[in-house]
């Protein structure tokens, strides 16, 4: 595995990109290597199967309740605006 050499602005400006890379990031200040950066790649699968549960569960409580999604939205939204003033 290859190491990439960047100064620091540059990573610090490109930062989401060297994140989502597989390769390691030597950061440099005037030359000198400062520090490495080595991405984590976590897996995902156990977050989208919550939140997969969470949104069924949702589902079945607002079938259950006999309630229709757009009037959901519309109370949240009058919710979120009057807690804004």
């Amino acid at each position: 595995m290859t190491t990439t050499k960047v100064g620091i602005r540059e990573f610090r400006s490109s930062l989401a990109d060297y994140i989502a890379s597989d390769s390691p990031v030597a950061v440099t200040r005037h030359g000198q290597t400062v520090g490495f950066f080595i991405p984590a790649k976590a897996d995902l699968s156990a977050d989208v199967a919550a939140l997969q549960s969470a949104a069924a569960k949702l589902d079945a409580l607002i079938d259950e309740q006999g309630l229709d999604v757009d009037d959901l939205m519309d109370d949240f939204k009058t919710a979120r605006r009057e807690a804004k003033r």
